[in-house]
Formats: C-alpha cells, sequence, structure tokens
C-alpha cells in the first residue's frame, strides 16, 4: 500500500504548486462537462458531477471556470468523449493502467502507445496489468479538515474498510460499490473534499533500485502530461526512496 499513498503524496503536493495548472484545469474541465452531459447537471443529483467540481474546488478552479464547464456540456453536442483503459508494463516491469477520457480513439492510443515504448515498456491487453490491482473506492480529505484520530473514527462509523493519513490529506478506501454511501456519511462531518472516486490500488507493490526511481516518476507524469489521460496508476513501492 505504501507504494500507492507515496505515489498519491507527491502526485497531490506536485499539484498543487504545478506550473502546468492550466493543463489540469483542461483535465478537470473536460470531466465537468462530460458527467454533466451524461447526468443531470445538478449536482446534488450527479454524483459524477458532484465529485468532479469538488476536484476542481480543491485545484482551486475559479468558479466562473467550474461553471463554462457546465454550460459547456449543453452547447458541445458533437464531441462524445469517450471512457478507455489501457494497460501495460512500464520500466523496471512495473504494471500501468491508464484511464482516459478522449474524443479520438486512434490518437490517445498512439500517444499512449509512444510513451511506453520510449520508456523501455509496452502496452498490453485489456487485463494483463489489471489483475496486479483491486478496483476501490477513494476518498480524499485535507488533513486541515480534521485529526488523524477523529478521522479514522469517522471512517470506520461511515462503513469504510481502512483509512490512512498521508502527509498532507486522508485517504479512505472502501468499496466502490459503496463510494458514494460513505461520502454522504463523511458529508455530515466534513463539508470539503479532495476527491472522490473508484481508484486502481495494487495488491502488492514492485520494488526498484533508488536510482530508477527518478526515470520511473518521469514516465507516469509523461503519461498524466497527455492531454487526453485523466489518471494514471501503478504498482512501483517507493518504499524508503
Amino acid at each position: 500500500m505504501s507504494g500507492h499513498s507515496k505515489w498519491a503524496s507527491i502526485k497531490h503536493s506536485k499539484g498543487k504548486a504545478d506550473k502546468q495548472r492550466s493543463k489540469i484545469f483542461s483535465k478537470l474541465s473536460k470531466e465537468i462537462s462530460v458527467a454533466a452531459k451524461l447526468g443531470d447537471k445538478d449536482p446534488n443529483m450527479n454524483p459524477r458531477l458532484r465529485s468532479a467540481i469538488q476536484a476542481a474546488r480543491s485545484a482551486n478552479m475559479p468558479k466562473d471556470n467550474i461553471e463554462r464547464a457546465v454550460d459547456k456540456s449543453s452547447a458541445n453536442t458533437e464531441a462524445n468523449f469517450e471512457n478507455l483503459r489501457y494497460e501495460g508494463f512500464g520500466p523496471d516491469k512495473i504494471a500501468v493502467i491508464v484511464e482516459a477520457l478522449t474524443d479520438n480513439k486512434n490518437r490517445t492510443a498512439s500517444n499512449i502507445r509512444t510513451i511506453f515504448q520510449k520508456n523501455g515498456g509496452n502496452l498490453g491487453t485489456q487485463g494483463s496489468a489489471s489483475h496486479n490491482f483491486n478496483q476501490l473506492g477513494i476518498i480524499k480529505i485535507d488533513k486541515k479538515e480534521i485529526s488523524d484520530e477523529q478521522i479514522f473514527e469517522l471512517a470506520i462509523e461511515s462503513g469504510a474498510d481502512e483509512c490512512i493519513s498521508n502527509d498532507n490529506f486522508h485517504e479512505i478506501q472502501c468499496p466502490m460499490s459503496e463510494i458514494y454511501n460513505v461520502k454522504k456519511n463523511l458529508e455530515k462531518t466534513i463539508a470539503n473534499f479532495i476527491s472522490t472516486e473508484i481508484e486502481w490500488v495494487p495488491l502488492n507493490g514492485v520494488e526498484i533500485a533508488k536510482d530508477r526511481v527518478g526515470n520511473v516518476i518521469e514516465f507516469l507524469e509523461s503519461l498524466e502530461d497527455d492531454d487526453d489521460v485523466q489518471n494514471v496508476y501503478s504498482n512501483i513501492d517507493f518504499g524508503n526512496n
């Protein structure tokens, strides 16, 4: 689990100070527009939209940008975005899952394949890497919202299986089918959430040599920098690196 949590911490802290804020906003806007297009435009009636808006607020996206993204779901009827999953193995044989939201499958597949190949990895078929992971509901809350002791007790009472406190945030894990029930219980006490998502959590971490960590992080970040990519998961175990 340490690999999953450490990578989540790296992404979280990096995201806050990232110079490419516009790229982050672009991905969040796309998710908001698609969520609003596929369901109700009222976030209270649309869990996916509510989660997308909460993630945007956590990234300090201006309110105007959020409203524009929701409005765009009505205006943009031509572009049909698809949720796609790619699986493969990166450098040092780490298993990788890439989730994309795209209006052009060929472009996305080509870009992701190129990134894998450039880094000595290869794309596989569906199922080739995902058997190394569990799909879980993951709810992230800023540590400023609640103490370690209080969140652990609240998480268990809310029906969660696990609660991990990282450097910047608390991570609550639950079965993916229960995520919105757990979230509803948490909302009675917590007002602000970083994100509420179904994530791929590795069953076992793969340790790599210290001098290879930089290369692997560079590879994972190259995937995340692609405009069509929404999430990247790997089973790298950072351990004490």
